[in-house]
């Protein structure tokens, strides 16, 4: 564990950033078993969260990634039988993104296993805590999004 001095702002970031990897690696252990690797089952939910029919470009843009890494995820998708690439009738050039039946109950598998996962890393944790700290990462989000347009 990384041992941190809590009551230095400076090392806040730090921090975040450690929890968050945390918190990704006990998800992806949890959902290891239906073949989903941390790429791919942020793909899935990411997609879940755009829409069906996302393009690649929407999906890449939402990951923060560049096209080739989401191809070669995409491909990997397809492969399992979990999503489906169409290209668009009014534009060949784009390519939507869907799931497939398989997909969405994969999809389901997963936010069961997930929803497991995060009743163990917020055990412990009140409601009214939980959602202070939602309050306190959307300031800081708003913050960062502020410091980056005016930056």
């Amino acid at each position: 564990m990384l041992t941190l001095n809590p009551t230095n702002d400076s090392e806040l970031g730090l921090q975040l950033a450690h929890a968050h990897r945390l918190w990704r690696a006990v998800i992806s252990q949890t959902v290891a078993p239906l073949g989903l690797t941390p790429p791919r089952w942020t793909l899935l939910v990411v997609l879940r969260h755009l829409g069906e029919g996302a393009t690649q470009k929407q999906l890449a843009e939402a990951l923060s990634i560049e096209l080739p890494s989401l191809t070669r995820t995409l491909c990997q998708l397809e492969d399992q039988g979990l999503i489906a690439r169409q290209v668009r009738a009014d534009d060949r050039r784009v390519r939507e993104v869907r799931f497939t039946a398989e997909g969405r109950r994969v999809l389901s598998a997963l936010d069961a296993r997930a929803n497991e996962a995060r009743a163990q890393l917020l055990d412990g944790i009140p409601p009214d805590d939980r959602e202070h700290l939602r309050r306190m990462l959307e300031r800081i989000e708003t913050n960062a999004c502020h410091c980056l347009k005016n930056g």
